[in-house]
């Protein structure tokens, strides 16, 4: 499988939107999850999303962080494997490094777990002004 690539971040005032992307190639598991993290300088990355699929598929079961839910949508195209953040009503608490991360099983309860991911990105910042 190929690392995950990220793109979309930057600065935005509080409020605004941003929608971040994740291009994730050859991802060939039967059913697999793709996250997203983030993290701020040298504090525990936190999940904030992550969808679990099934290959060829389109949906797939959603996972939200508290502190972002109603807010940020995340969502996948099928035939890119192509990895979406919606990100609304954005807060000056959102501003971190976001990372994208796949593993090739369910995501389960274990959805923020950034231990069970197996592939990264090398993330991307969004900075929210107030």
């Amino acid at each position: 499988q190929v690392q995950p690539v990220e793109s979309g971040g930057g600065s935005v005032q509080a409020g605004g939107s941003l929608r971040l992307s994740c291009a994730a190639p050859g991802v060939t598991s039967r059913y697999f999850c793709m996250g997203w993290f983030r993290q701020v300088s040298e504090k525990e990355r936190e999940g904030v999303a992550a969808i679990s699929l099934f290959n060829g598929g389109v949906g797939g079961t959603t996972y939200y962080a508290d502190s972002v839910k109603g807010r940020f949508t995340i969502s996948r195209t099928r035939d890119k494997n192509t990895l979406y953040l919606e990100m609304s009503s954005l807060k000056p608490e959102d501003s971190a490094m976001y990372y994208c991360a796949t593993r090739g099983d369910r995501c389960g309860s274990s959805w923020s777990d950034d231990g069970e991911y197996q592939y990264w990105g090398q993330g991307t910042q969004v900075t929210v002004s107030s």
